[in-house]
């Protein structure tokens, strides 16, 4: 079977996304982007979309739109009340002050490398408990895995 690659405008599929999330358990969305890197990388992962069945907490990765208009797929690492500190696993800028009606959908699983993963697994809670308590020491942490990884190869 021949699959054909067609590229369409991110807002308007995810606008459909919010739709479709109301009648379907899950939708998986191909990762774009380098914000979440290192745990999922641009055009190789893809996410699994759903619906918030939970409160959210320090650790989830979620979909959301910006006042702007722009959708983002990062990491809670704050929760104040019903506002939310967000940052990409690949940033040190937090973004602050998100609101909960911003948010629409929730990571409820990941396929990494071609690997299914869901939380409890080994890369899932690494980077959900203890990534996003290294904000400030990320491009150091980054830096040494990339030499020690070019050291091996």
């Amino acid at each position: 079977m021949e699959y054909r690659q067609k590229v369409v405008d991110t807002g308007l599929l995810l606008e459909e996304y919010r739709t479709l999330l109301d009648t379907v358990d899950r939708l998986p969305l191909l990762v774009t982007g380098n914000s979440m890197s290192p745990f999922l990388i641009h055009g190789r992962d893809t996410v699994y979309l759903t619906r918030p069945s939970r409160p959210l907490r320090r650790g989830d990765i979620v979909l959301y739109r910006r006042t702007n208009g722009a959708y983002i797929l990062h990491r809670i690492c704050g929760v104040e009340g019903d506002s939310f500190s967000i940052v990409g696993d690949a940033q040190t800028m937090v973004e602050q002050g998100i609101k909960r009606d911003q948010i629409f959908a929730v990571v409820c699983a990941v396929e990494r490398k071609g690997k299914h993963l869901t939380p409890g697994s080994f890369w899932w809670d690494f980077f959900e408990k203890v990534w996003i308590r290294m904000i400030p020491l990320r491009p150091v942490a980054v830096k040494l895995y990339g030499t020690f990884r070019r050291k091996r190869i």
